[in-house]
């Protein structure tokens, strides 16, 4: 019966938080340009774009969008033309506390595009209009995706599929980070490994991981085991699939988390754990460290 009513609670909640809480940053300290009103309008187009394009026909209060942000920092501008980064970080609430856990954390570093100050910004999902556009749409759904699947199993798919069509569609202008050629840790590799079965472990075990930080408040020991358990899959897959951009993208987002959650009370056996991190995230190994056995 529990088990039934906490199922129907986030599978309620989480129909209702679809749309987006997004905060957008540009920054443009690496410009030398007099005329700062363009990145100020350029800022409040993508700021407009992202929160008010309808990603998912629902209707949302303020409180149940999800949050996110993105911080974009532009490197060069002439004659329309913007060279840039963006970082994409999200996060989702746990039940039955005030703490907000981080769920995404990229930084794309191949971000191009052509901006004409107050230029509309529209997304239609059949066809491609510029890459602004197909790039801040595409994290938009990347976002929606891997909230969900925090909530339901795999429950993402339906909004990593707009993502691939927008990667698909992104093709035909050129730009890089939409082509296989373009990297391992390009847009094209994200979004074929997240809807690739290769790696269902990590999106599998996405899941686990918040079923457990969601009953922390109840009984923690439990919920700290339930973490773990979905820490020594993903070691699994990182045996068969070493190094992958998915689960880069999910340690480096967690690390930090993981290892607040593992250096406090109630305590549990954690040297399999550690040595599991150890093999599946080698770059925070520093983090590794500060864990207590």
């Amino acid at each position: 019966m529990v088990r039934f009513v906490w199922f129907l609670f986030f599978s309620c909640g989480f129909i209702q938080a679809q749309q987006l809480n997004c905060t957008v940053t540009i920054n443009t300290q690496k410009i030398n340009n007099p005329n700062q009103q363009v990145f100020k309008t350029l800022e409040t187009a993508i700021n407009e774009f992202v929160n008010k394009t309808d990603w998912t026909g629902q209707t949302l209060s303020q409180k149940e969008k999800v949050n996110c942000s993105m911080y974009i920092t532009l490197s060069s501008y002439s004659s329309d033309q913007f060279v840039a980064n963006i970082q994409v970080q999200s996060s989702r609430s746990i039940y039955n506390s005030t703490y907000s856990s981080p769920v995404l954390n990229i930084n794309d570093k191949d971000f191009t595009f052509n901006y004409t100050e107050f230029e509309n910004l529209i997304y239609n999902p059949t066809s491609y209009s510029s890459n602004l556009v197909s790039v801040l749409s595409f994290y938009s759904y990347i976002i929606l995706g891997m909230d969900a699947d925090t909530f339901i199993p795999m429950f993402g798919d339906r909004y990593f599929k707009e993502a691939i069509n927008i990667a698909n569609l992104a093709q035909q202008g050129g730009n890089k980070g939409w082509n296989q050629s373009d990297g391992t840790m390009s847009r094209y590799i994200l979004i074929n490994d997240l809807l690739s079965s290769t790696f269902n472990e990590i999106r599998q075990s996405s899941f686990q991981y918040y079923s457990g930080l969601d009953i922390m408040h109840e009984d923690t020991k439990k919920a700290k085991e339930i973490i773990k358990g979905s820490l020594i899959n993903l070691a699994k897959l990182n045996g068969t699939r070493p190094n992958s951009y998915l689960l880069r993208i999910f340690m480096d987002s967690k690390s930090d988390e993981i290892v607040s959650i593992f250096s406090g009370g109630p305590s549990i056996p954690i040297n399999d754990l550690v040595d599991s991190l150890n093999r599946t995230s080698t770059s925070n190994s520093s983090k590794w460290q500060l864990l207590k056995y």
